[in-house]
C-alpha cells in the first residue's frame, strides 16, 4: 500500500498487506441503484436533512436548510482564486438535485450517485448485504494486478484512461477525455481485474479512519483503521474517513490523485459533486481463485 515516489506525505511509506478474497463491484454506485434503494426503504440522505441545532448551534434557522457542497469552475477572466474557494454550500444539492433544486438526473441513471455521506454509503450496503471495502481491498482491486505502477493501467499517465480533468485546474477544463463533468460508468477502459472507474470520475469512501502514512498497517491480514483519525491539514476535524481514487476534478497540475496509492481524508457528514462509493461482499473462504462473471461483480 502506499507510494514513495509521490509528493503527498500522507501515501508514505509502502507497506505490505494482505487480503484475504472478496468480491467487488464492477462500477461506481449508480443513480439507479441508489434510486432503487430509496424507493424500497424510504431513505432519506444527509443533504437532504435540514441541518441539526444540536450540531450547528450558532446558525440561524435559514441557514440549517438542507443542502451540500457543490463546485463551481471559476468564472472567465478571473487570474486568480483563492483555495478551495471553487467549493459553494448549495441549498437544495442532493443526490437528486447535484447541482442544485433547479438541476435533475434526466438521462443520468448510469452516472455515479454524489453528494453521498458516510452514513449514506452504509445504509445502502447494508440494505445490498455488501460492505464498504477497506483502503487495502480497495487499493488491492484497484491496482488490477500492477504491484508498484503508478496509475491503474501503468507508468505513464493517459488523459484517455480515466475521467480526470484536462486543463488548468480550475480555470479551463479542454474536455479531452470527451467528458466535462462525471462520466457515466463504464466509460473508460477497465483495470486488469475488469473494473471500472477505480480511479478518476468520483472518489470512493472506505472503511477506514483516516491516519497519514500506513506504519499501523504494515503486514498485517486485513488491516483497518477504526479507532481514531487525525489529518494535521484539519486538527479540529475528527472521525475523517479515507477516500480513494480522486475524481473528475483532479488535474495533473492540481491534486493529482487519480492514482491507487493516492488518499484523502473526508468528514463523515459531508456530501459533495464528487464523491460517490462501491461495495464489497467478503467470502468465507480464503482460497477461492480470482474470475470474473457477468452481474456487475469480479470473484
Amino acid at each position: 500500500m502506499g507510494s514513495d515516489n509521490s509528493s503527498f506525505v500522507e501515501e508514505r511509506s509502502p507497506g505490505d498487506v494482505t487480503v484475504t478474497n472478496f468480491c467487488i463491484d464492477k462500477y461506481e454506485v449508480t443513480n439507479a441503484q441508489f434510486g432503487e434503494f430509496v424507493k424500497a426503504t424510504g431513505y432519506v440522505t444527509v443533504a437532504e436533512r435540514p441541518l441539526s441545532e444540536e450540531q450547528f448551534p450558532d446558525l440561524p434557522d435559514e441557514q440549517r436548510l438542507p443542502g451540500s457542497l457543490v463546485f463551481e469552475i471559476a468564472k472567465p477572466g478571473v487570474k486568480q482564486v483563492s483555495f478551495l474557494s471553487w467549493w459553494h454550500w448549495t441549498t437544495g444539492a442532493n443526490w437528486q438535485h447535484p447541482f442544485g433544486p433547479d438541476s435533475a438526473l434526466t438521462n443520468k441513471s448510469n452516472y455515479p450517485v454524489v453528494h453521498i455521506a458516510y452514513e449514506d454509503a452504509l445504509a445502502y450496503a447494508k440494505w445490498s448485504g455488501k460492505s464498504l471495502p477497506t483502503e487495502a481491498q480497495w487499493e488491492y482491486a484497484a491496482r488490477g494486478g500492477l504491484d508498484g505502477a503508478t496509475y491503474a493501467w501503468g507508468n505513464e499517465y493517459s488523459e484517455h484512461r480515466a475521467n480526470t480533468w484536462q486543463g488548468i485546474f480550475p480555470f479551463f477544463n479542454t474536455k479531452a477525455d470527451g467528458h466535462l463533468g462525471i462520466a457515466p460508468v463504464g466509460s473508460f477502459a477497465p483495470n486488469g481485474y475488469g473494473l471500472y472507474d477505480m480511479t478518476g470520475n468520483v472518489w470512493e469512501w472506505t472503511t477506514d479512519f483516516f491516519q497519514v502514512g500506513h506504519d499501523r498497517k504494515s503486514h498485517q491480514i486485513n488491516p483497518v483503521a477504526l479507532n481514531q483519525s487525525f489529518d494535521p491539514k484539519k486538527p479540529d476535524e475528527s472521525k475523517l474517513h479515507v477516500i480513494k481514487g480522486g475524481s473528475y476534478l483532479c488535474a495533473p497540475n492540481y491534486c493529482s490523485r487519480f492514482r491507487p496509492a493516492a488518499r484523502e481524508s473526508e468528514s463523515p457528514d459531508t456530501g459533495t459533486t464528487h464523491i460517490g462509493f462501491r461495495l464489497v461482499k467478503n467470502l468465507a473462504s480464503s482460497t477461492l481463485p480470482l474470475m470474473s462473471n457477468n452481474n456487475g461483480t469480479t470473484d
